[in-house]
């Protein structure tokens, strides 16, 4: 009888604790909505712009840095990546106009492609079985998760003790850290010999061919829209739009006593529900279709969505939605990252995953702006809102005409 293949490992750990630093500042920037918009007397949408674009170049490094990492090997993407989102920090933390900001976010975001799930992800499916290998893509995405329920509390318990240029700083450290986990990323080339006789040219038309991987791009927008204006605007619109806290409730009891606390609490609370939210996807993307599972996660992101913004805001909706969404949050990430390496093979994985996910931060860049811009037009986020349940019913949809079958089985059976 075989031996079965161990499901933790060296590169298993080590993409995982890069993904974990790197998401945890990622995930914070929501919290300096207010400190730095209040410092320089900005309307919301000049911080929420930088936060955009902060996306936009996240997506548009995604297949760059993938490509990067095909071509010249794991290690010089991720330290080319640290990088750059370390000096983004550095030189952001001493930005005093909003135009500087929104520049400085294009190396802030590059930085996250390359430390973030693009090459992590592909490396890690890489070294797994194929039996190992949506579980793993799963564990990896729950380390995102993990980065985000430390990353807002922490950012806010340190805007307690010092400037926010000062934590910038200290993210900064933090981010270089992650090259001192480089020497476990060991992982072999898995690739079959077709794979391995295609050019990524050859690869990449195919897969634009595909009607799927339309419908797959397609369909990552809405997952980008919401998460991204959840992110950036969440913990303001908690602030802001909550009802009080009583004293002598749970929460007040617990020590969480301002609606400002409460907001990044709640960015936590969604990482830590989404931490069993991905793992229990990437098991269950072994056992049934993918698309199906995707469908599923985003109808019930639309529902949860519109419920929440339905009813009045208090302090146990904020939590009930935190823990309801955050189930869902990055679950789309395992499912959607294993697709593409089931239908389209390994060898080219990290820049197919890429380029979908840069329809994932178009959809975040829109959220976000959106989110600033229409909350100074109107006073609130209920309108912005309402436009990712519309998106997140559409991605529902999208992905149910899926055809997973391996492309070259389809071409082999045609």
């Amino acid at each position: 009888m075989p031996q079965k293949s161990p499901l933790v490992t060296p590169v298993l750990i080590g993409g995982c604790l890069i993904i974990l630093l790197s998401f945890a500042v990622r995930a914070s920037f929501g919290v300096f909505q207010i400190p730095i918009a209040e410092e320089f007397g900005w309307p919301r949408a000049e911080f929420s712009l930088a936060i955009a674009i902060q996306n936009l170049a996240w997506g548009i490094g995604q297949p760059i840095f993938g490509a990067i990492a095909e071509r010249f090997g794991d290690r010089k993407a991720l330290i080319l990546g640290a990088l750059m989102y370390a000096i983004g920090l550095v030189l952001s933390a001493g930005a005093t106009l909003p135009i500087q900001h929104q520049l400085l976010e294009i190396l802030v975001g590059f930085g996250i492609a390359g430390t973030g799930f693009g090459v992590i992800l592909a490396i890690v499916g890489r070294a797994t079985s194929d039996e190992n290998r949506s579980i793993s893509l799963g564990i990896v995405t729950a380390a995102g998760s993990a980065g985000q329920i430390v990353g807002a509390p922490f950012a806010e318990f340190l805007l307690g003790l010092m400037t926010w240029q000062a934590v910038f700083l200290i993210f900064a450290g933090i981010i270089l850290l992650t090259v001192l986990v480089l020497p476990l990323l060991k992982a072999p080339p898995m690739a079959s010999k077709a794979e391995i006789e295609e050019s990524m040219g050859q690869i990449l038309k195919k897969a634009f061919k595909d009607p799927s991987f339309t419908l797959i791009f397609v369909g990552f927008f809405s997952c980008g829209y919401q998460l991204a204006f959840i992110t950036a605007h969440f913990p303001a619109l908690v602030t802001e739009m909550c009802g009080p806290i009583v004293p002598g409730s749970m929460l007040h009891n617990i020590g969480i006593t301002s609606t400002s606390t409460l907001g990044a609490v709640a960015i936590s609370l969604i990482g830590l529900a989404n931490v069993v939210g991905t793992i229990m996807a990437g098991w269950l993307g072994t056992k049934f279709p993918k698309k199906y599972l995707l469908a599923l996660i985003y109808t019930g992101r639309t529902i949860a969505a519109a419920m929440f913004i339905l009813f009045p805001i208090t302090p146990l909706t904020v939590v009930v939605f935190s823990v309801v969404m955050g189930s869902l949050w990055l679950a789309t990430v395992p499912l959607t990252s294993g697709l593409i390496a089931y239908l389209y093979g390994l060898r080219y994985m990290g820049t197919l995953y890429g380029i979908v996910f840069f329809s994932h931060q178009l959809g975040g860049f829109l959220g976000v702006v959106l989110g600033g811009w229409m909350y100074d037009l109107y006073g609130d986020y209920s309108a912005v809102w309402w436009i990712g349940v519309g998106v997140g019913a559409l991605s529902a949809v999208v992905h149910l005409p899926i055809n997973e079958k391996p492309l070259n089985d389809r071409a082999a059976v045609a």
